[in-house]
């Protein structure tokens, strides 16, 4: 067998699509992962906050070509010309109903069963001829797509349900964060009928897309490759700041509820009383140094770190243990060295893509 993707989730599906894009068959690929839907966890966690309607735009999707994207598809599905307008003007995003339907699409189309393997890899050995995963192979070429390692709940509130989990709304609810997911169930709760009460240490940006829009194009790209390590990773931390898009369907319903007295904010200081819910919309634990699978490749084979990030080539591949006969490639938030957006459906296709090049070009 001559590659393997290590996890099962959305970031490993971009992947497997791209290989049979590109020609690899179905057999030469293992898919190792704890889920054999590969869009159960990222469903959960949306479900959780009640998200209607995708941040990222038309390209978000999973599907190996670029084009037609989402809107287009959504157009001539409903035989309507809205969708077209609006990705035109960058205002366009699809609902999380449509993108789920279009990834079950894509698994289906790339045969994706036939790769899956249910099995959790806790070693990634570099040997003759590739890489061995928990004994089996060796494999020529490796992508691990672990995904984030963990929900983080700050130390001050260990009791509070996340807002990734499934839960539902108290008459009185403080939210910790400011990012996407914090914004999200603000609007819910007071939906709800909740008086909400914003925990937060700092301001979230407004911005349409998680991360500044040049970042996803081949023309900012090349800038942020070419800033020394210490440069890089100041500016990743700099744009990893909470956010959420700008707009009145945000804006409306807090003023309101400001007028009301239903919204309200709070220093990160105070502790909630114990009839308050604690809703912690804290995101993820960040850095290798959470993942199992991350920690054992980066002690086993003494590879260079930078902080919280893997030290990777452009492409997304591990440097001291890529050649040209194997690969060892990072998708998902841990190929951020890479590609700062790489926890989106953007990144994940980025490193696909060129995971596909190094696979065809030895085969």
């Amino acid at each position: 067998m001559r590659c393997a993707i290590v996890g099962s989730g959305l970031a490993a599906l971009a992947a497997h699509a791209t290989l049979r894009h590109a020609g690899v068959p179905a057999e030469e690929i293992a898919v190792f992962g704890t889920h054999e839907d590969p869009t159960d966890v990222w469903r959960v966690r949306a479900a959780s906050i009640r998200q209607q309607r995708m941040r990222s735009e038309s390209d978000g999707h999973l599907a190996p070509a670029a084009f037609p994207g989402l809107a287009v598809r959504e157009a001539a599905r409903r035989r309507m010309v809205r969708p077209l307008l609006e990705t035109a003007a960058s205002r366009y995003h699809p609902t999380v109903g449509d993108f789920l339907a279009h990834a079950g699409r894509v698994a289906e189309r790339c045969g994706w069963a036939a790769s899956f393997r249910r099995a959790r890899v806790a070693r990634v050995a570099a040997v003759e001829g590739g890489f061995e995963l928990d004994g089996e192979g060796p494999f020529a070429h490796v992508l691990v797509a672990t995904g984030h390692p963990g929900l983080y709940r700050p130390r001050e509130y260990p009791h509070a349900v996340h807002a990734y989990e499934p839960h539902e709304y108290a008459a009185r609810v403080a939210v910790v964060g400011a990012g996407m997911a914090a914004a999200t169930e603000w609007l819910n709760a007071l939906a709800a009928g909740s008086e909400v009460v914003s925990i937060r240490r700092r301001e979230p940006v407004r911005r349409p897309l998680n991360v500044p829009r040049p970042l996803f194009t081949k023309r900012g790209l090349p800038a942020f490759h070419r800033l020394p390590p210490e440069r890089r990773a100041s500016f990743l931390r700099a744009i990893d700041q909470p956010s959420y898009p700008p707009g009145r369907a945000w804006d409306d319903p807090l003023e309101r509820a400001m007028a009301e007295g239903r919204f309200s904010g709070s220093d990160p200081g105070q502790t909630p009383s114990r009839e308050v819910q604690v809703i912690c919309a804290t995101g993820f634990l960040r850095g290798w140094q959470h993942d199992m699978l991350l920690s054992a490749i980066v002690r086993d084979h003494d590879l260079p770190t930078h902080g919280r990030w893997i030290v990777l080539d452009a492409d997304g591949s591990v440097p001291a243990l890529t050649d040209a006969r194997r690969t060892l490639a990072l998708a998902g938030v841990a190929a951020q060295w890479a590609f700062p957006a790489a926890d989106t459906i953007a990144g994940a296709k980025y490193v696909a893509r060129a995971f596909a090049r190094r696979v065809c070009r030895t085969r």
